[in-house]
C-alpha cells in the first residue's frame, strides 16, 4: 500500500517535538522492530509502514530536514526508496542506522520509561526473534484484557508434553509482543507466547497507547468527513480532514489507557478502501479522475 498524505512523523513514532535524540532513537527502534517485514510475515501494509518509520527517524533526527519538513518544506521527503532491492536483516539495519552494535554483541540496559522495555522472566525480546513455523517451534497466542495488558496478569501455559508453565506477563505491554520461554519446550526448545491485545470494536492496544483502523471510501477520505470511531470510553465523532490517504494518522488526545498520571493517546489510521462491486456510473467517474491527473501531470 503506498501513502501518498503528508505523514505525521511525530505520530508515527509516538513522540511529540519535545522529545530528545535519545527518545527518538528509542521510539524509532520500537516502531521499526513492529514494523520491519521479516517480523511481520512480509505483510505490504508493514513494509510501507516500516519505510514509514524509517523516513521520519531520517528526517527528525537530521537538523537541516527536520528545518525544512516543520517549514512545510515537501521536497525530498525520500528522494528515492532505499529498499528497492529488499529489505536488510533487521539487526543489520539497526547498526547502520543508528550507529551502535546490534544486540546480537551488546545488550543495553532496559529503560523503565520505555513501555516496550521489561526486565525478569519471560522477557518480551527486544528485538523479538524472528516469525517461527509450527512445523520446527512452538508459539502459543493468549488473548488479554487491555487491563491485563495495562497491569500485567498470570497466564497458564499447556505444553505439548503436558507441563503446565505458570507465568506473569509485563505490565504495559502490547499487542504482537512475544515472550520467549527458553528450554522449556521438549528437546530443550524454546516456546514463544504472543499477546494478543484486541477488543471487540477493533482497538489494537500497545501499553498505554490505543490504535484503530478506520476504513473510508475514496470520496469520504478526498472531501473529509465526520466519522464514529470506537474508543475505550465509548465512540466519539472524528472530523477527517479532506485529503486523507491510506497511513494518514489522527491523534485523539487521552483516548488511550490510563497508568498513575500517564495517560495514552488514541491513533487513528486512515485506510482508505475500493469497493469491489463498482458500478457502470462509479467506473466512469474514476476512468474521468485518472484522465485529469494525466492532464495536470502533462501540465
Amino acid at each position: 500500500m503506498t501513502s501518498t498524505a503528508d505523514p505525521d512523523y511525530w505520530s508515527l513514532l509516538g513522540l511529540g517535538p519535545e522529545a530528545d535524540a535519545d527518545q527518538l532513537k528509542r521510539a524509532f527502534r520500537r516502531e521499526a522492530r513492529r514494523w520491519h517485514p521479516d517480523l511481520n510475515g512480509n505483510d505490504p501494509v508493514a513494509e510501507e509502514r516500516f519505510k514509514l518509520v524509517n523516513e521520519a527517524y531520517a528526517v527528525l533526527s537530521d537538523p537541516r530536514r527536520r528545518r525544512a519538513w516543520e517549514q512545510g518544506d515537501r521536497e525530498g521527503r525520500r528522494d528515492r526508496d532505499p529498499f528497492e532491492q529488499g529489505f536488510p536483516d533487521f539487526e543489520d539495519y539497526l547498526e547502520v542506522v543508528l550507529g551502535q552494535p546490534s544486540r546480537r554483541s551488546e545488550t543495553p540496559p532496559p529503560d523503565a520509561n520505555d513501555p516496550g522495555s521489561w526486565e525478569g522472566p519471560p522477557v518480551a525480546a527486544p528485538p523479538p526473534p524472528p516469525p517461527v513455523r509450527a512445523e520446527e517451534d512452538l508459539e502459543s497466542i493468549v488473548e488479554l484484557t487491555p487491563e491485563q495488558a495495562l497491569h500485567g496478569t498470570t497466564v497458564e501455559l499447556n505444553l505439548e508434553d503436558g507441563t503446565v508453565v505458570e507465568l506473569d506477563t509485563p505490565p504495559l505491554a502490547g499487542d504482537g509482543w512475544r515472550l520467549r520461554l527458553e528450554g522449556v519446550a521438549s528437546g530443550g526448545r524454546d516456546h514463544f507466547l504472543q499477546l494478543r491485545v484486541l477488543t471487540d470494536d477493533g482497538l489494537r492496544i500497545d501499553g498505554l497507547r490505543v490504535h484503530y483502523k478506520l476504513l473510508l471510501f475514496p470520496p469520504d477520505a478526498a472531501l473529509g468527513c465526520a466519522v464514529d470511531v470506537p474508543t475505550l470510553d465509548g465512540p466519539v465523532t472524528l472530523q477527517v480532514p479532506p485529503g486523507s490517504s491510506s497511513g494518514r494518522l489522527l491523534r485523539l488526545r487521552g483516548r488511550g489507557l490510563e497508568l498513575d498520571d500517564r495517560r495514552g493517546d488514541q491513533l487513528v489510521e486512515i485506510v482508505v478502501v475500493i469497493p469491489a462491486d463498482l458500478g457502470d456510473a462509479e467506473r466512469a467517474l474514476y476512468r474521468r479522475l485518472q484522465e485529469l491527473a494525466l492532464e495536470a501531470e502533462d501540465g
